[in-house]
């Protein structure tokens, strides 16, 4: 339920919709950017393993290890998706991810078009917190924000592939911060390797249609 509307919210919706309708084009790469919390775990009693007619026990009690960050960098046209686990999420922290965006993971790309949400980190001021000011300029010329609209995350690709990484392999105890990332690279690997799209089906036109109620001004 969206609790107000306005023609910046659909104003954002149908930047980021013919953001995903454009053919893929490898030297403007479309990357969804999302980022969540995740609570580190450890078990205080052994689990019982499984047996036959017997699932595996897990004792109610646990002891919690703080918590790490993860960022979710996804191009749903390739089927390629990097996770990357961090302690906090800071504007260093997020200048550090754009960083490896234009200089590891797309390095021949003219520019990059993020799709991204409004935390306060999100922003190329960030880059000038974590940089020198001639770099952080560099690294900005490469970007080009397409924020997704208040109340509307579901616009973001990233946010999907983040509930399937908490489905497969992350909700369950993992007991620190160095096994979450050996398990989500594990992850990671298997889903590049079977290059998992994701199929952007709902479009600019299918809102107007379908979301047609959102629009301030409702067509003829």
């Amino acid at each position: 339920m969206i609790p107000s509307v306005s023609g910046e919210f659909v104003a954002r919706m149908e930047d980021v919709l013919d953001v995903y309708a454009e053919p893929e084009d490898p030297k403007r790469p479309k990357v969804c950017f999302d980022e969540c919390p995740h609570q580190v775990v450890e078990e205080v009693r052994q689990p019982l393993p499984a047996k036959p007619g017997q699932p595996r026990r897990v004792d109610y009690e646990y002891r919690r290890k703080g918590t790490c960050n993860l960022f979710m960098m996804l191009e749903p046209d390739r089927g390629w998706r990097h996770v990357e686990v961090t302690d906090r999420r800071t504007m260093v922290d997020f200048a550090q991810q754009m960083k490896a965006l234009v200089d590891v993971h797309f390095p021949d790309a003219e520019l990059i078009r993020v799709v991204i949400d409004n935390l306060n980190t999100h922003d190329l001021g960030s880059l000038y917190e974590a940089f020198p000011p001639a770099e952080a300029r560099r690294i900005a010329r490469k970007l080009e924000f397409h924020f997704t609209p208040k109340h509307g995350s579901w616009l973001n690709a990233a946010e999907v592939e983040l509930a399937a990484l908490t489905k497969q392999c992350l909700r369950r105890r993992i007991p620190d911060v160095e096994s979450v990332r050996r398990e989500v690279g594990a992850w990671e690997g298997q889903r590049n390797d079977e290059g998992i799209r994701v199929h952007w089906c709902f479009s600019s036109s299918d809102a107007r249609t379908k979301l047609a109620r959102l629009y301030p001004v409702k067509t003829a």
